[in-house]
């Protein structure tokens, strides 16, 4: 391993907001590692990014946690990491509530949890979540938070189907209560990579226009007055997501670690604004 080359990792790299964050990263580390599930949307960001920067393909399914902890120990051996951008996940079009749960916030806390070896003084991380959990469960519940804080155990899912009930088979709860996950996730982990010298935090886009985007807007009409309802009037892009991104990656944000960071174009404002019964 050579130590003085900086590494930066983006999964979900192939398309929509993780593409973008690759596009911004490729400029701020010496090797850039791009993870993708989808080979033709990894290949495709790979070959425009190596004309900017020495790139690494990875395909896997960031819900193997053997793949996970395969990625990290490859990460390790190329350098130093710098910079983690984890845009990989699903939305409630995409799966079944156990696989929602299972890439969106136990695949996250099993990265998160293997990268913390590999934290020394200047990396950062940023995890996606969501604005759904303000919108649909704000304040969380005791019980629930409890279990979703410790997604590592073998029991996981049939003990939180136990506390939650059948509404956590609706796969837009299920999905509200993943990136609410997350976004504790990362509060807690920041005191583990802050004794190292690293920072942690979450950044929870509203609805942005990208491919998985416009596919759960087509299943949801909600989302298009949720969008109507937007103060800014429009869909965010992706690349005003990577420019938050990029910030919080970088040493301009070096005391921002453990919170969650809202890019939603005030849609959650004007929720709470005007209550969800004024939609």
């Amino acid at each position: 391993m050579d130590r003085q080359r900086s590494i930066g990792m983006v999964t979900g790299a192939g398309r929509g907001m993780g593409r973008a964050c690759a596009e911004r990263l490729a400029h701020d580390v010496d090797v850039l590692a791009l993870v993708d599930r989808d080979e033709g949307g990894l290949a495709a960001a790979a070959d425009a990014l190596a004309t900017t920067v020495e790139v690494v393909p990875i395909g896997l399914d960031i819900a193997d946690a053997d793949a996970v902890r395969g990625l990290v120990e490859q990460i390790e051996r190329l350098g130093s990491l710098r910079a983690v951008a984890h845009a990989a996940g699903i939305s409630p079009t995409m799966a079944e509530w156990q696989s929602i749960f299972g890439v969106d916030l136990v695949g996250t806390a099993v990265l998160i949890d293997a990268l913390a070896a590999l934290v020394t003084s200047g990396t950062a991380a940023v995890c996606f979540a969501s604005m759904a959990p303000l919108l649909v469960v704000p304040d969380g519940d005791p019980a629930i938070d409890a279990t979703i804080d410790d997604p590592l155990r073998p029991e996981f899912l049939a003990d939180l189907r136990q506390v939650a009930g059948a509404t956590i088979e609706d796969t837009a709860m299920a999905y509200a209560w993943a990136k609410r996950g997350v976004q504790r996730l990362v509060r807690r982990e920041a005191v583990r990579w802050g004794r190292a010298g690293g920072r942690i935090c979450s950044v929870s886009p509203g609805i942005i226009d990208t491919p998985q985007g416009r596919q759960e807007a087509a299943a949801q009409p909600l989302m298009a007055a949720l969008v109507d309802r937007t103060p800014l009037g429009r869909e965010g892009r992706a690349e005003e997501v990577a420019a938050v991104v990029a910030f919080l990656l970088s040493d301009e944000a070096g005391f921002v670690s453990g919170c969650d960071v809202l890019v939603d174009g005030g849609a959650c404002a004007a929720v709470a604004g005007r209550g969800q019964d004024d939609w």
